[in-house]
Parts: C-alpha cells; structure tokens; sequence
C-alpha cells in the first residue's frame, strides 16, 4: 500500500466538511487535487470510501469504519512529531516518581495536574507507599526519585535533600475521655494506648506504657477512628474526611512536637534531569501552603 497521512488528512476533511469541494477550500487546495488524493487513497486500500451524488460525498458503510482508523493514526502521527520535537528541544522522555501515601494530598494533586501542563510528552511512572517501600522503589531502581517522611537514617548509597516541612499533632476520636481533660498533660496520654509510626530501624518516642505499632499513617489514622487508641499524626492524614468518625486534635503544652521533615532522595552519584529539578522546586513550593 502507498496510501500517504496526508491523504487520509484529507479523507477525514472530506467526510467532515461533507464534500470535496468544501474539503478543499477548507485546506486551501485545488478541487482536483484532493478529488485524486481521496480516488488514490480508495485505489491503494481496495474499497470505495464515499459515494458521489452531485456536490455531496457520503461516507459508505467501509468509509465509516476506516474514518475513525484514519483519525486514529493521524492523532498518533501528531502524538509522534510532539514527542520527537520535545525530545529535540531537550526535553527528558520519562520520569519515574515514588510519593509516600501519607504526603498532602492536595499538595500531590496539583503537583501531577501541574506535571501532566507542563510536559504533556512526558511518559511519567507514579508508584505510591510508605516511607520505606518508596525508598526501596528507588533502591530497586523502579523510581529515579522519592518524597517521602524523613524518619529514619538512610542508607549511603542514596543521595537525599530536604525539602520541607508538615505540621503534625496529637489525635483521638471524637467522644474520647482525653478531649474532657483539655489541655492535658503527658501522665494523661500515659493512661491510654498510644499508636505508634514504626518503620525498619526506626519508631518515634512513645509516651504510653501501651503500644501497638504500624507502618502506615493511613492505618494508625484509621485505628484512632475506631477508638483503639491516640496518636501522633501529620495533620493532613489527620483531617482526611474519609474516617468513620472525625478525629480530634488533643493539646498538649509539655509535649512539643517538631515539623516533620520532607526530604527527596536518589541514587548517589545520579545526575537529575531538568523535569526531576522542577518537579522538586515546585513540590517543595507546594507543600509550604497550609495543610
């Protein structure tokens, strides 16, 4: 076959325009040109696309079946001239991401929407999970780059930076003995379970002779909802509105608790491509806005 795109280009002006004539001065060519274009493009597939009755052109049964083909492989032909341009330009062709599940979501949202704007060619990979899974997806090599809760020593074969910062608090369910004693004291958190972040290596201090452990903010969030116990969490794992019942922040002045830390990490040793720099510029930016 020696059918070109530009002859189905005009195939698909045709049947959308309703006529050859109007087809051609849609593309701005002689009538006999794209008459030729459309009776070649038939002889080179083997079967009539239109039947001509005075000016119109309509499509036939076969006609209609390849309009949405033809359509198809000029949308992919414009898909490929974007991608080489991009890549022409400089562009980087692919980017593969790990987010810790607990990071604020809004703040992920708009980062992809933002992603997805500004390189529209980008083959983007997103793997999601705790702390330590998205460590191990960058260990493991199936993600360049990682944002995760920095709460444990990596090891040194990761390059790391911080980021940023999220606030965190004390959380119980609503209807729990703690929010009758406000503002309370560390004896008080002492006499009920405490649901501790533990991660390899690594658990945060504990103010309750009580524990029960997980490696997932998510999962502690939901054991709080359930009235198994209090915890410290990020504040926007604790406000999600996706519980069964809605936590509530307890407040403790002799416990100060510290921003947790943000941090980004990647092999040593590996440079970062521009789209990898901008997606952490504009991550760090995003997670300064309120939680």
């Amino acid at each position: 076959m020696q059918w070109s795109l530009e002859q189905l280009r005009q195939f698909v002006i045709t049947a959308e325009q309703g006529s050859i004539s109007a087809a051609a001065r849609h593309l701005g060519k002689a009538q006999s040109a794209v008459s030729t274009a459309i009776s070649m493009l038939e002889a080179d597939l083997g079967v009539e696309l239109f039947t001509r009755s005075g000016r119109s052109a309509q499509l036939t049964e076969a006609g209609r079946v390849l309009l949405m083909e033809a359509r198809e492989l000029l949308r992919q032909a414009q898909e490929l001239e974007q991608r080489a341009q991009s890549l022409a330009a400089g562009d980087d062709a692919s980017l593969s991401l790990a987010l810790d599940e607990a990071l604020p979501y809004t703040a992920i949202r708009t980062l992809i929407r933002e992603i997805s704007d500004r390189f529209p060619q980008l083959e983007l990979t997103l793997l999601n999970g705790t702390a330590a899974e998205v460590a191990g997806y960058v260990e493991q090599q199936r993600a360049e780059i990682a944002f995760h809760y920095d709460r444990e020593t990596v090891h040194d074969y990761f390059d790391q930076r911080h980021i940023s910062t999220v606030p965190q608090g004390i959380f119980v369910a609503s209807g729990h003995p703690l929010l009758q004693e406000q503002p309370v004291s560390r004896k008080d958190l002492m006499q009920y379970r405490q649901l501790v972040m533990h991660t390899d290596g690594d658990e945060e201090p504990t103010y309750s002779t009580r524990l029960w452990h997980s490696d997932s903010f998510y999962s502690i969030a939901e054991m709080v909802a359930d009235d198994v116990g209090w915890a410290i969490l990020p504040l926007n794992v604790a406000t999600d509105d996706s519980y069964p019942k809605p936590l509530k922040q307890v407040h403790c002045p002799s416990l100060v608790l510290p921003l947790l830390s943000v941090r980004m990490l990647w092999l040593q040793g590996q440079a970062l491509n521009p789209t990898a720099r901008w997606v952490e510029k504009r991550f760090a930016e995003l997670l300064k806005r309120p939680v």
